[in-house]
């Protein structure tokens, strides 16, 4: 706007801050950098996630879930992710208008439960189905990553024993013309698929993979049999029957990072099994934490973190 109307930028956006923005008249400037709240925009459902601003300073962010990121959706948000200092800022709204929550969504993190269970007593806890899901594909990509850096290993090995004899060594090229390395790193992606979305060239890859690598095919079918849950399963009780199978099947594999994965889901069960009484995910704080980080690209990153968090209000409360 400087460089249209021919003035200096710097002073055209000092001059909207401190005279047109009406940042200096607003009600929570004095706390903005620590937080922010608006308990009008409370709803039965709440969402909790937390958002990074500036060098990794990390904020919690509590969203109305009905909102879907437009206005209304900014309910609190604090500096820091320690449940009580956010329970703090939470507990200025009255207990009465705390207790119509009903609902609220968010990830794994234990602090972000005892907030939820502290700062909302009515509400059921859902934890994210995507992080959820993240955490069963994590223990399969695991897998595939210790097995390629075998792979690693083997080939230094060989072009080390051949260098000792004269020789260069060339792995051997598969089918597709992958080599096992390369084979193992690029099976990434696939592996984040139901076998009917893959393109050609990654079916091709995932038979050369799993016919290599057969307790990858078992951990991939863990994967997809754990994430079917979500979509077949319509009821708590028949979700629960479907995850006492799955741990079973666990249970006989006996892959470590299956295990782990396995516990930390019977750790979560009870608020992993109330997605299935709405079918209720953390997407809207999602939404709102990507407004967020294009809306801090856009101005190359947070110099005044008060500021900035004004104008995310103008938008969002």
């Amino acid at each position: 706007m400087g460089k249209f109307f021919k003035v200096n930028g710097d002073t055209l956006g000092k001059q909207y801050k401190d005279y047109l923005s009406g940042f200096y008249r607003w009600d929570q400037l004095k706390h903005a950098e620590e937080w922010v709240l608006y308990p009008d925009n409370l709803s039965e459902t709440v969402c909790i996630d937390e958002v990074a601003l500036s060098d990794g300073e990390l904020y919690t962010v509590v969203t109305n879930g009905k909102a879907k990121g437009k206005k209304g959706a900014l309910i609190a948000m604090v500096e820091g992710t320690r449940s009580e200092e956010v329970g703090e800022i939470l507990d200025k709204m009255s207990l009465g208008k705390r207790l119509m929550v009903k609902e609220v969504t968010l990830d794994l993190a234990q602090n972000m439960h005892r907030l939820a269970r502290n700062s909302f007593p009515s509400a059921h806890i859902v934890s994210d189905r995507f992080h959820v899901q993240q955490l069963v594909l994590d223990a399969l990509q695991q897998m595939r990553i210790a097995f390629r850096w075998d792979a690693i290993e083997e080939e230094n090995r060989k072009v080390v024993q051949a260098r000792s004899k004269g020789k260069v060594y060339y792995p051997e090229a598969l089918p597709n013309g992958d080599t096992l390395k390369q084979l193992l790193a690029r099976s990434r992606y696939l592996l984040y698929k139901a076998p009917n979305k893959w393109s050609a060239s990654q079916r091709e890859r995932a038979d050369l993979l799993f016919s290599r690598y057969p307790d990858l095919r078992k951990a991939y079918e863990l994967y997809m049999m754990f994430r079917n849950i979500y979509e077949s399963a319509h009821s708590i009780e028949m979700a629960t029957t479907q995850l006492d199978l799955w741990y079973e099947k666990v249970e006989k594999y006996q892959f470590e990072p299956f295990l782990s994965a396995s516990n930390s889901v019977k750790v979560h069960q009870e608020s992993i099994l109330g997605f299935f009484r709405n079918r209720s995910t953390n997407a809207m704080a999602e939404n709102f934490n990507a407004k967020v980080k294009a809306f801090r690209s856009v101005f190359r990153g947070v110099k005044d973190v008060g500021f900035f968090i004004y104008r995310l209000t103008l938008l969002t409360a």
